[in-house]
């Protein structure tokens, strides 16, 4: 659990509807059930891999309860059999950033803003990979997956990322990351029927790799 996702947790109620869009292995999940949240909690991956590990370890509990769906937040219908308004909170972090396009992005921020009651929280987290040296190094020519820059939006970045298992080669893959100003999610925030509440830093090499806003369903 990033620095930065704990901070967030503590701004929000401690009880309600959560739904975590990019759940990954379930740890914000966990860390909800151990720290005596009190309510439901939806987490929705593209990842079938992750999804398998994310019911694990989850403490037993009578006043929270933990589900977890396979859905692709750029397809048309990830939100297809959820009800509307039906969550006072929704998670988002380190998500945003894999979209591309703002068209995309908006489509997925406009059906959550469905999915979110009125008032309730949307918390989500984007990555500032311009404050890392050791991250900028690693950003690449889009000539290299022959993508011209005319089909590029201002921001977008393309990285080398690279992860090694214990006892396996370290492997390299290229990574989208679109790298977002606060003028602009505010924006997004604004023609997507939220208001900004709330904004920080946090994470990674001096407490500056994360941008971290909480919205508010207008």
């Amino acid at each position: 659990m990033q620095p930065g996702i704990l901070r967030a947790v503590l701004r929000l109620p401690r009880a309600g509807r959560w739904l975590d869009l990019g759940c990954g292995s379930g740890e914000l999940a966990r860390h909800l059930a151990q720290t005596g949240f009190t309510g439901s909690y939806l987490g929705l991956d593209a990842s079938a891999e992750l999804l398998d590990e994310a019911p694990r370890d989850l403490p037993p509990s009578t006043n929270f309860s933990a589900a977890f769906q396979q859905a692709d937040l750029a397809g048309p219908d990830w939100m297809t059999g959820l009800d509307l308004t039906a969550f006072d909170i929704i998670s988002c972090f380190a998500v945003l950033h894999h979209l591309p396009g703002v068209e995309l992005r908006a489509g997925v921020l406009q059906r959550a803003r469905l999915l979110l009651t009125d008032g309730g929280y949307f918390v989500h987290s984007v990555w500032q990979f311009q404050h890392s040296p050791r991250l900028l190094a690693r950003v690449q020519s889009w000539e290299n997956i022959g993508l011209p820059g005319a089909e590029l939006e201002a921001g977008d970045s393309l990285l080398d990322w690279r992860f090694a298992l214990p006892g396996q080669a370290e492997q390299v893959g290229l990574r989208y990351v679109h790298r977002f100003s606060s003028d602009e999610l505010a924006t997004l925030a604004f023609n997507c029927g939220f208001s900004v509440s709330e904004e920080y830093e946090s994470d990674g090499e001096g407490g500056r790799l994360g941008l971290y806003q909480i919205w508010r369903g207008v």
